[in-house]
């Protein structure tokens, strides 16, 4: 038996009729506590609008039409690219309404209860959108005062965030108008101050917005209860719980800056939506995908283990076979045929790596993309690594190094004294032993590829090595020069941009001029390397400031935490220096490159630049002379991808 078809709603047809010839209503998109939003056409202008009417019977009530009214006004002042925008307020018949924008696309909450949390791209795109329009909207003088998933809208097709609802929000210098014992809002997701009644400001919204971070990642709210004033007061007397221990797998500057806007005090929390969006996503370059051609040099450096395994497999059979012709003096013939298949075996892992370093270049990158784009995968597949088995260095893995060790260690021994004595029992024990660190090894690697992209970081080591140089350059002969490619979506760091000018400049010089700068690729090169070192060491000690936590008392060991913090800060802020120096040096070099172009510089004033650039090298390597702890810290994390805050130095915080 079917339902019986239901009618519109008696506020459809009495909206419809006052507003016929205007706006085309076509149904009821939802109902909250300030009003009634209707899809409509409007007439004039051929477009889609979203009407939100204030009920009759509320706009009869006292005060409750003027803030209504208000609330329009006031959001239409606001022009931003994630808030709704606001067309038209009027009142016609009684009927009190403004137009906005209609948002083809669901709420943000609707997307979270359908299909779960997000992802942490999406969180924090979406995160930083809304604190953009919340940020825009503070400046104007006016705080939200209801920021919820059901208030943000995600763009059919773009996923873009818009926030609307400007419900119950007020001028921030008007805030403390309302009766202290009026709460407006939204329980799960309120600020303290707007729980008890007091007066808010900007930073009320960041803590809403930390609630909407929260449950937008965790797909669960920081508070839940059975009542409304039970939440309330759980968010004006408990602390919230860390998104770590209900997300281990959000990224710690996000959780972190997620944890912050959900303190208690408004004073330790971020003082706008700018400072929050910078603090969840500091570095935006990590996110963006790799143009096809690194893509597939990445892709055939991570399988030239399997050619070399290959050739491995076939030189262990035809060099024993050539050994054995060898002493039963087969003819010279037959040993003669064998040696190009040694030497094709051996060659064909060279070959393969040239290939593909001539294939990149030809497509305009060098290796300083190559470099780059690795460490951004090997990043990026550590992120999930950590995700999918958490600590990266166990009691399993520590086990099986000290039988590695052990097996070496006794092999080596027990070989000795087989040589010295000749006794068989050495012989044997040598055997064994070195099969027990052989099958020590073995564990070790496997559990290690497992656990970490221990091979990508081996690739990376190999192409930023002197050999990973050479391969290059090898790869490079009788290559057409290519125009460096734009990047279609690799980010190039600054210190690679101004190389790669500086190398254009420098191979435009004539010959005798060159040859008079021998040196200066070499030395762009050292320095371009040193500052790229120098910017992933700052982003680890960001990474591991985020770990530590802020500056939170509440946090256990605070005192400690906040020594180890203050030591990770200085280095940070040291090797910043470095940075800005490296890059600074090869300014230097380019400019004065750029004045031999132009006429204006000497060949002598850029050998002294070069000669003050060369020194700077010696002085990247001292700079964790003194920090022996961060030292520690930065070398535990990258082995185990965890670190404890130990206290190994008494004189560590003035270091």
């Amino acid at each position: 038996m079917s339902n019986p078809p239901t009618g519109p709603a008696p506020e459809f047809l009495a909206l419809q009729t006052a507003l016929a010839g205007r706006y085309s209503l076509e149904r009821e998109l939802g109902r909250g506590g300030m009003g009634i939003v209707f899809l409509a056409r409007e007439v004039a202008l051929d477009r889609m609008v979203a009407l939100k009417l204030l009920p009759p019977e509320m706009a009869a009530r006292p005060g409750l039409k003027e803030r209504f009214l208000r609330e329009a006004r006031m959001a239409a002042r606001l022009s931003h690219p994630n808030i709704v925008p606001i067309h038209t307020v009027d009142e016609v018949d009684g009927f009190v309404f403004f137009a906005m924008a209609y948002v083809d696309g669901g709420t943000l909450g609707d997307r979270i209860r359908e299909r779960g949390p997000l992802t942490h791209s999406e969180a924090v795109r979406l995160l930083r959108e809304v604190s953009w329009a919340l940020g825009h909207a503070h400046l104007q003088g006016l705080v939200h005062r209801d920021v919820k998933p059901d208030n943000i809208l995600l763009e059919q097709g773009t996923g873009r965030a818009m926030v609307t609802d400007f419900g119950i929000a007020v001028l921030a210098e008007d805030a403390g108008d309302e009766s202290p014992t009026q709460v407006l809002g939204t329980a799960e997701f309120m600020s303290p101050e707007q729980a008890t009644g007091a007066v808010v400001d900007a930073r009320s919204d960041l803590y809403s917005l930390g609630c909407v971070g929260f449950y937008a990642l965790s797909g669960r709210v920081p508070f839940t209860a059975d009542t409304a004033q039970a939440i309330l007061g759980m968010h004006v007397t408990q602390p919230a719980p860390r998104l770590a221990t209900v997300a281990p797998a959000v990224p710690a500057p996000v959780a972190t800056a997620v944890d912050r806007c959900l303190r208690k005090d408004p004073d330790q929390r971020f003082e706008g939506g700018e400072a929050f969006a910078a603090a969840i996503a500091p570095s935006q370059e990590a996110t963006r995908d790799l143009p096809v051609p690194v893509r597939v040099f990445i892709k055939q450096s991570r399988e030239w283990e399997t050619v070399l395994s290959y050739c491995g497999f076939g030189l262990a059979w035809i060099v024993p076979i050539l050994l054995f012709l060898i002493g039963f003096e087969a003819p010279g013939w037959i040993i003669a045929a064998l040696l190009p298949l040694i030497a094709a075996l051996l060659g064909v892992p060279v070959l393969s790596l040239v290939r593909a370093a001539r294939r990149l270049l030809a497509s305009g990158y060098t290796r300083s993309d190559a470099t780059t784009a690795f460490l951004q995968d090997i990043e990026r597949r550590e992120e999930e690594y950590r995700f999918q088995v958490g600590e990266r260095v166990t009691w399993t893995d520590r086990i099986a190094r000290w039988v590695k060790f052990g097996g070496f260690g006794v092999a080596a021994y027990a070989f000795g004294m087989a040589w010295f004595t000749g006794n068989p029992f050495w012989g044997i024990t040598t055997f064994g032993a070195f099969s027990v660190g052989v099958a020590g090894l073995l564990v070790q690697e496997i559990r290690a590829r497992a656990r970490g992209d221990v091979m990508g970081e081996r690739y990376l080591k190999l192409w930023n090595s002197n050999l990973g140089k050479k391969l290059f350059d090898l790869a490079g002969i009788r290559l057409e020069r290519v125009a460096p490619a734009l990047g279609a979506g690799l980010h190039r760091p600054t210190e690679v941009v101004i190389g790669l000018e500086a190398d254009r400049l420098f191979e435009e010089l004539p010959r005798e001029t060159r040859r008079t700068l021998e040196g200066l690729p070499e030395t762009v090169a050292a320095l371009e390397e040193d500052a790229k070192s120098m910017r992933r060491q700052v982003s680890e000690l960001e990474a591991i400031l985020a770990e530590i936590g802020d500056d939170d008392p509440t946090l256990p060991s605070a005192e400690e935490r906040a020594r180890v913090r203050a030591g990770v800060e200085a280095t940070r802020d040291e090797t910043r220096d470095k940075l800005r120096g490296a890059v600074a040096a090869l300014e230097t070099i380019r400019l004065g490159l750029l004045r031999l172009h132009a006429g204006g510089g000497t060949v002598e004033s850029l050998t002294l630049e070069l000669q003050t650039a060369r020194g700077l090298s010696d002085d990247m390597e001292k700079l964790l002379e003194g920090h022996r702890e961060v030292e520690r810290i930065l070398r535990e994390r990258r082995e185990t991808g965890a670190f404890s805050i130990i206290t190994t130095d008494p004189g560590f915080a003035g270091a």
